[in-house]
């Protein structure tokens, strides 16, 4: 591998072919995004009795004949029932050369459903961080907080990116790139990162967000554009530019920002502080080269907000800053961007619930 950064669709497409990325059965090219791989679930999940790490010198195998409960045959579709942990293996595994290390996370779409979705590997002390030198397979941890779930193998909830070396951009890098790029509008916010605050005063109307029901039907996660959104969702709505989030509530919001990732950058989604509230913001966080780009297709796209309060209720208040967006060097430019030329849900975002639901 060669340039220190992010790596990007073609650096993972050698990663596939001299076979540091192996598959049964094989990665497909839709897996492979600008700077990002999609995992795929394989066909068993075990239903556990809690979330766990595998820890040093353990496989995550061993921690699941600890832990489990039962099987689930996810072969014909099957349901992963609110409030409960499963472990599946994925049909991806690693043998990552010294020097790269690789980041998970979950897809935008996983975690605007809030489906806590996890990686986990052998020997990991982390979740959803693979150390350079890694060989062995992956494994999602899935836990369904507000709706259950149908699944199948081969879906993909999670992906995963690969880094060599220290690709993350000083405060100061990041305000020379501001300054050239405009890479969020309004005034930049930038400490350990940029800045974003939540919106809830819209230019129209009073709504400003959505808050998953309590008590729902299942959700099949192969039907794109089918759910009606008052099936799942109550609409939040505003006239003080304020919400009091309940504990334990699930909502979706928007940042008051539009945001910009020029080409020869990427960037994931981090909490702001605790101090600032009971609550947390995201659970899903990688922002592909391109998004919100202008020439693809974006002028700047708002961030969704996948939002959970914690033990007390908190007053959230338009312009309240509630997260920050750490940029990344790419170690190349994608030979594809987000939005550009590819099935991107998201780009020129604003509001907007997972593809699962029709359009309002």
């Amino acid at each position: 591998m060669t340039g220190t950064g992010v790596l990007a669709d073609g650096a993972i497409q050698r990663m596939i072919a001299g076979g540091a990325i192996a598959a049964d059965p094989a990665v497909t090219d839709a897996q492979v995004q600008p700077a990002s791989l999609d995992l795929r679930l394989g066909s068993i999940a075990y239903r556990v009795r809690a979330s766990f790490l595998a820890g040093k010198g353990r496989t995550v195998a061993e921690r699941i004949a600890e832990f489990e409960m039962h099987r689930v045959d996810l072969s014909q579709g099957a349901v992963l029932e609110k409030g409960c942990v499963y472990v599946v293996p994925l049909m991806e595994r690693l043998a990552l050369p010294a020097g790269l290390t690789a980041v998970a996370n979950a897809k935008s779409s996983t975690g605007r459903l809030d489906l806590l979705t996890r990686t986990i590997a052998d020997g990991g002390e982390e979740f959803d961080r693979i150390p350079d030198g890694y060989n062995g397979p992956l494994y999602a941890e899935i836990c369904p907080r507000s709706f259950s779930v149908l699944v199948r193998p081969g879906m993909r909830l999670n992906q995963i990116r690969f880094r060599q070396g220290q690709a993350i951009l000083s405060d100061t890098e990041l305000a020379a790139l501001h300054a050239r790029d405009q890479l969020v509008s309004g005034t930049a916010l930038i400490s350990d990162g940029l800045g974003f605050s939540v919106d809830l005063k819209p230019a129209t109307g009073d709504l400003v967000g959505y808050r998953a029901k309590p008590h729902t039907g299942v959700i099949d996660l192969d039907r794109i554009g089918h759910y009606a959104p008052a099936d799942f969702w109550e609409e939040v709505r505003t006239s003080d530019a304020r919400i009091i989030l309940d504990p334990g509530a699930f909502y979706i919001l928007v940042s008051r920002e539009a945001v910009t990732i020029p080409p020869d950058y990427a960037a994931e989604m981090a909490p702001y502080l605790a101090m600032v509230g009971e609550f947390r913001v995201h659970y899903a966080g990688f922002f592909d080269p391109g998004f919100g780009w202008a020439e693809a297709g974006g002028a700047g796209s708002r961030g969704v907000l996948e939002v959970r309060c914690h033990e007390a209720p908190f007053v959230l208040e338009h312009g309240q800053v509630v997260g920050r967006l750490v940029y990344e060097r790419m170690a190349a430019r994608p030979d594809r961007m987000y939005g550009a030329g590819i099935a991107s849900n998201y780009q020129g975002q604003g509001l907007k619930l997972s593809k699962h639901f029709r359009a309002a």
